[in-house]
């Protein structure tokens, strides 16, 4: 562990199921940690856990190198950032803000340049992996920015991930790579889910597809992951399907200003869109299954036809 590591002060906004695994990672890594979220439970779970709570963002991140920030999307960031008690103001000079969010690499750089103007570093830095990796340490982290924005980051990054991808000098490229990843797991989420679910209608035995397709080619990563959840019944969200309905949509939007088509991304943001107008836009992503079986009137485990 270097004596940055041990020596460092880091802040965490938000505390949600990736960023308290990641605020927890940090404690581990030998930072002091504060951190802040909107729900005050959670602080305060947080401060049990050996951390700091703070009241607002800004008081999380006053005399902080590192300011970590685990939001949903653009517009929360830039709040987090810019906002009533936001942190661009109470950051000293010098030190890194960590964008963790999925957003429109336009906005990570539009972002940046008003914070930097400010002499603070932006690391645009995308995660992936869950919030079980998040617990572990583990995370994969598409990351970009200056050097001197990776160098100030380089504690809490070594704390936070098993991989990092260090994708360009400017923020935006990190960006970018996420969404060409999100574009592939919501696709792969939705054909999984749109063959598992035809599967039923046929009366297979799930149970058995499972272990077929997870050992021949048509298998994928989310297709191992997501259709556990379908054969035990569980939706229980570790990933949302309004997830996708945002990141698809970014994808949409990406591809219309680009002039460049991506009807299959298209057709997988409409089934997430249906699920979640049915009811279920909270519920776990693998949840697009049970659109399929209700509108097909197949049975799926836990869910029996109606």
């Amino acid at each position: 562990m270097t004596e940055a590591a041990r020596t460092g002060r880091a802040a965490v906004i938000g505390l949600g199921s990736m960023g308290t695994g990641m605020a927890l990672s940090l404690l581990r890594g030998g930072l002091s940690v504060a951190a802040f979220d909107v729900n005050p439970g959670a602080v305060a779970r947080f401060a049990e856990g050996g951390g700091h709570g703070a009241g607002s963002p800004a008081d999380a991140a006053a005399g902080a190198d590192i300011v970590v920030c685990v939001v949903v999307n653009a517009a929360q960031t830039e709040a987090v950032l810019f906002g009533t008690g936001g942190v661009a103001a109470a950051m000293p000079e010098g030190a890194v803000f960590v964008s963790c969010a999925t957003m429109d690499p336009a906005l990570a750089r539009d972002l940046a340049a008003r914070l930097e103007a400010g002499g603070r570093h932006f690391l645009d830095a995308p995660i992936s992996g869950g919030a079980t990796r998040a617990a572990e340490g583990a995370l994969t982290i598409l990351a970009s920015g200056s050097r001197a924005a990776f160098d100030r980051a380089q504690p809490a990054l070594d704390a936070m991930a098993a991989k990092l991808y260090r994708l360009g000098d400017a923020p935006g490229q990190g960006a970018a790579f996420k969404m060409i990843n999100q574009l592939l797991a919501g696709v792969h989420i939705a054909a999984a889910c749109e063959a598992m679910s035809f599967a039923a209608k046929q009366g297979l035995d799930l149970a058995k597809v499972y272990e077929v397709i997870t050992a021949s080619a048509g298998n994928s990563w989310m297709f191992e992951n997501r259709m556990k959840h379908v054969l035990d019944g569980d939706y229980t969200p570790r990933s949302a399907v309004e997830i996708f309905v945002k990141d698809l949509g970014i994808v949409q939007d990406m591809a219309r200003a680009e002039r460049f088509p991506v009807p299959v991304a298209a057709a997988a943001l409409q089934m997430f869109l249906m699920t979640a107008g049915s009811g279920m836009g909270r519920d776990d992503d693998a949840s697009v299954a049970r659109l399929y079986a209700q509108v097909a009137g197949a049975s799926l485990p836990g869910h029996p036809k109606k």
